[in-house]
């Protein structure tokens, strides 16, 4: 595991982190997807701090492309069969080390990221190969808050959360 500090990028799976896994298929044949709003708000703030978000799915969906329009990452990488080879063309293109990148992966596809990454998690309902592996497992799961969860942990860690925090806080009051 890197120091917490070095992370400069967090690549995040979609499908079973960012959201439940659920993949609703509509009658037209649309694809729908259910974020969670904890994830994009941390996202937000994350980005605040003045670190990049990646998006790393192995599904194309358009639902996953809209999300990461809304929330300003730059980096959205679709139809991936291959993760680990897609982060490090990432990291090469960025300039970054492995210990530079923060990885969050649930099913085994993701687990060959896990490992290479600075900074391996598992969301709360990964496989056991993939909590095996991870330096860190979330409490909450994909979908629910884990990805948040991560980013609170690293930024509390590196001494960057009170800082975002006080951005929210009333000012103070002379006494």
């Amino acid at each position: 595991m890197s120091n917490l500090a070095d992370i400069k990028i967090l690549v995040m799976d979609v499908d079973g982190v960012l959201t439940d896994t659920a993949i609703i298929i509509n009658a037209d044949g649309s694809e729908s997807k259910v974020f969670s709003s904890l994830d994009g708000h941390g996202i937000r703030m994350w980005h605040r701090a003045g670190l990049k978000a990646a998006f790393l799915s192995g599904r194309e969906s358009e639902p996953t492309a809209r999300r990461a329009r809304q929330l300003g990452i730059e980096h959205c990488i679709q139809d991936c069969h291959n993760k680990l080879h897609a982060l490090k063309e990432l990291a090469e293109k960025l300039g970054l080390q492995a210990e530079a990148i923060a990885f969050i992966g649930d099913d085994l596809t993701d687990l060959p990221s896990i490992r290479y990454a600075g900074f391996g998690v598992a969301v709360a309902n990964a496989v056991d190969e993939v909590k095996h592996y991870a330096d860190y497992v979330t409490t909450r799961p994909g979908g629910r808050g884990a990805v948040r969860e991560v980013i609170e942990y690293i930024l509390k860690s590196t001494g960057k959360w009170q800082q975002l925090v006080a951005g929210y806080l009333p000012p103070s009051q002379p006494p």
